[in-house]
């Protein structure tokens, strides 16, 4: 072994009498841009990082699956515990693995974590012409503009969700075509596919994990087998069973730039959900053949972390997973012109490497968003004050999170099924209040009546998203009727428009998920992850059975987008501008100064009321117009209300003056 391998000897020694984490900390950071393969017609170049492995070895393949290598080759070391090799020969069209030894152990071979293009089921690392993954038009492809994050309006959607029924009418049901198809319409003849979300008028699409994962097999599409997607196996790659071929490597990229350059053509951003935070398999996965242990957080007994519930949790801390995070955030831009990431689990990771990434793509465009979830599924193995916790959000800079303050306040805590909030008449108004002011400081919020926090942790409300369902847990008709199996239809209509109503003028960023402005709902399902389409899927005909309730999140969003009063940007204009009022119970109601905001709207009142019986409320002197009212949108306003108004049972409330 050469001079500069020697040092590896002595951190193999370090491990086998000490704890790991220190070893690992001593582990060599590679700094370079060439990971993976160098392909040229003459010669492809392979360099792997491995520090401690003894040997490794780079095979090569004819075809992705099965068969056995058409040539092997020892790998070299090199520098910051690399290793290399130079094929000279032309490679296109093959596929690839690394294989390492270390500890006298050969471990399973594996494409590598810096794979860009794998064949059928990822399990090969696949030489691809990168000219043809670019659709007509990719090189003028733009991002498109976005002057403030509290602009946004998300829309989550799980790529087969949004297509895979027959009433969608998509020729490409389930796929990343399938998202972006233009002309599709419901049995009913009403708008589906990337006409519905232009007529909704939501301004990014979020999409669940699009990556290679690991649950469904490629090769047997025709199961029809369903998974969200949060069981990494390939970080680089797009998912292959979203695409039209997963057998050509070429196509699952190729169809899914068509899909983000359809949708920018239409002026909507691309957030793509990732998921560095744990792995589908422990000792099985890429992550662990590449470099064993060293990527994941491991106790010194030899069991693994499990802050994410799935068995395992990465060490973000560590030199090469945070330059592995922030590689690959910026590979998704540049490759795939990505516009912005939802971190899953986002408080396993630590501060530091989220503001790393958030620095590097800073770089390239500071509008690109980072969002995530301010909290882990269990104990992580690095200290709670280093985690990009919700509590430790004012420490993370322009990254927003999540508020289960305003989901839980609305619908009742996602943990207790049968109980609930505020519109089901069960209070929680001052956490409703600050959901308002977008977990902001606000000298009218009693911080001691909040049920998951105990301050305000967004430094501007373009750090909080609000919302009322994600994916995640009971969307929030199947949450009401958890509650209350007897509500009418009617009822739940009045609920939801309410707590939506509720998400789009508060401070912050809306979230919606896909689905509910039609009504959906998940049969009772909470953790649908592996549920069938019948379960997952989104049914185009509520379209036109709930076109009342569509037209009112349409119209909502709409009436949002409109006024930016209901969009600051700075928590102190925030404070200056919302004023509670004095109010009776289940009742939250407030005046919003539109003029600190430039609104044509120089004042408005906003109330919400959560009782299942009419309240009359005094209003704040002057000549009112109604913009919203009893589950109506009125752009244009309404009627004139002066000194008093009734408020319709669980419903809201906007007035104006100009």
């Amino acid at each position: 072994m050469k001079l500069k391998n020697l040092s590896f000897l002595v951190l193999i020694a370090l491990a086998s009498c000490g704890s790991p984490t220190a070893s690992y900390n001593e582990y060599p950071e590679y700094t370079g841009s060439d990971l993976g393969v160098t392909y040229a017609p003459a010669q492809s170049f392979f360099r792997t990082w491995s520090p401690a492995a003894e040997e490794v070895q780079l095979a090569i393949y004819d075809a992705p699956l099965q068969t056995e290598p058409v040539a092997s080759y020892s790998m070299q070391p090199d520098v910051q515990g690399t290793w290399v090799y130079t094929v000279t020969e032309d490679l296109i069209g093959k596929y690839y693995t690394f294989q390492i030894k270390q500890d006298g152990k050969w471990y399973d071979p594996a494409p590598g974590i810096w794979a860009k293009a794998v064949g059928v089921n990822g399990e090969r690392a696949a030489i691809i012409d990168w000219s043809a993954t670019n659709p007509e038009g990719w090189d003028a492809d733009s991002r498109p503009v976005m002057n403030a994050f509290t602009d946004a309006v998300i829309y989550e959607v799980h790529m087969r969700d949004f297509t895979v029924s027959p009433t969608s009418g998509s020729h490409y049901p389930g796929k990343f075509l399938g998202l972006s198809e233009r002309g599709t319409h419901s049995p009913e003849g009403l708008s589906t596919g990337l006409d519905h979300l232009l007529d909704l008028g939501i301004t990014h699409v979020q999409i669940l994990p699009s990556y290679d994962y690991g649950s469904i097999d490629e090769t047997r599409l025709a199961d029809n087998k369903y998974n969200w997607g949060y069981d990494p196996k390939n970080y680089n790659v797009p998912e292959g069973g979203y695409s039209t071929d997963p057998y050509n490597p070429v196509s699952r990229i190729l169809e899914m730039k068509t899909m983000i350059r359809q949708l920018h053509q239409a002026g909507i951003r691309v957030i793509m959900d990732v998921v560095y935070n744990h792995t589908f398999v422990n000792e099985g996965s890429h992550l662990y053949l590449q470099s064993p242990g060293y990527f994941y957080r491991i106790k010194d007994d030899g069991t693994w972390g499990n802050g994410s519930g799935c068995g395992n949790e990465t060490a973000s801390e560590r030199a090469m997973m945070r330059r592995y995070m922030v590689e690959s955030v910026k590979y998704w831009v540049n490759e795939y012109h990505i516009d912005g990431f939802r971190f899953d689990l986002m408080g396993i990771h630590d501060i530091e490497t989220m503001n790393a990434v958030r620095a590097a793509l800073d770089e390239i465009d500071p509008s690109i968003s980072i969002h995530g979830e301010g909290w882990a599924a269990g104990p992580c193995l690095i200290p709670e004050e280093t985690q990009a916790l919700k509590k430790n959000a004012p420490e993370l800079r322009n990254i927003a999170v999540f508020s289960d303050d305003i989901r839980d306040a609305l619908r009742g805590n996602w943990a207790e099924g049968n109980l609930g909030g505020f519109l089901t008449g069960n209070g929680c108004e001052e956490i409703v209040k600050f959901g308002v002011v977008g977990a902001t400081a606000h000298p009218q919020i009693d911080f001691a009546q909040l049920a998951h926090s105990s301050a305000a942790y967004a430094a501007s409300p373009s750090c909080v998203i609000n919302y009322v369902s994600c994916h995640d847990d009971p969307c929030v008709v199947d949450k009401l009727l958890a509650i209350n199996p007897d509500f009418t239809n009617e009822e739940l209509q009045r609920m939801a428009k309410l707590a939506q109503t509720v998400v789009f003028t508060a401070q912050g960023v809306p979230f919606i998920y896909a689905g509910e402005e039609v009504l959906r709902d998940k049969k009772g399902v909470h953790n649908s992850f592996q549920s069938p389409d019948s379960v997952n899927e989104i049914n185009w005909s509520n379209k036109a059975i709930y076109a009342d309730y569509y037209a009112y999140i349409r119209n909502l969003i709409a009436l949002r987008k409109a006024h930016p009063a209901f969009r600051m940007g700075n928590a102190g204009d925030v404070a200056k501008a919302v004023s509670f009022l004095p109010v009776q119970a289940n009742l939250v109601a407030y005046t919003l100064n539109g003029t600190l905001a430039n609104d044509t709207w120089s004042n408005i009142f906003v109330a919400y009321n959560g009782n299942t019986h009419d309240v009359t409320v005094d209003l704040p002197e002057g000549g009112w117009t109604a913009a919203c009212y009893d589950g109506s949108i009125y752009p244009d306003g309404k009627g004139c209300y002066s000194k008093q108004i009734t408020i319709p049972q669980v419903s809201a409330v906007v007035l104006f003056h100009k």
